[in-house]
């Protein structure tokens, strides 16, 4: 019966999910990451243990279209995020300075908007706190369930995706700048095809 019941919730949540927030994003689910457990801080998944990430995109804060090509050959942070969330009023501004200090050599950060009642609330955290890198409007979470198994739920948290797409980094809660600038730096020491 517990078990009936949890599929039932289960399913309930997907198609409650996928119609909500009605066309802001697009998931080809064509990658083989499935998430097992969170990374440690300032830790990699080791080389040969990481997975494609899924496809992914979306409609950016403000409007506009935009898909995760845009991250080939690049070192990628996905941060998920919400305004009405604490930790991440403290963690988008600290994010922005670690941009700011990388956008230049291969990196790129993406946000993802989730759970937000009003994108008006978004763009406004965005705009008061000076952030430059692009956000996706996404309220359904359907970008973290595109990660599979991934818990969507944990909000802030974050991606790290290698120079040839693959989840190098995941870490669930709030990730400390020291953490966030050592990860990329060995990502960015080992160039494209690893090592």
């Amino acid at each position: 019966m517990r078990r009936a019941l949890l599929a039932a919730t289960a399913a309930l949540t997907v198609l409650t999910g996928c119609a909500t927030g009605e066309g802001q994003v697009d998931v080809a689910n064509g990658g083989q990451f499935r998430f097992v457990a969170a990374t440690p801080a300032g830790e990699l998944i080791p080389e040969a243990e990481r997975a494609a990430a899924p496809g992914f995109g979306g409609t950016l804060l403000g409007g506009g279209d935009w898909t995760s090509a845009e991250l080939d050959g690049q070192v990628a942070v996905l941060n998920f995020w919400g305004s009405w969330c604490p930790p991440c009023r403290v963690e988008t501004p600290q994010f922005q300075e670690v941009y700011a200090d990388v956008r230049d050599e291969g990196v790129a950060f993406l946000g993802l908007n989730v759970k937000e009642a009003d994108e008006q609330f978004a763009r406004a955290f965005v705009d008061s706190e000076g952030i430059e890198f692009p956000s996706l409007y996404d309220p359904a979470g359907e970008v973290a369930l595109a990660f599979r198994d991934y818990p969507a739920t944990a909000i802030p948290s974050t991606i790290v995706l290698d120079r040839d797409g693959r989840v190098a980094a995941v870490y669930t809660g709030e990730v400390a700048q020291d953490d966030l600038r050592a990860v990329i730096d060995s990502l960015l020491g080992e160039g494209p095809g690893g090592g």
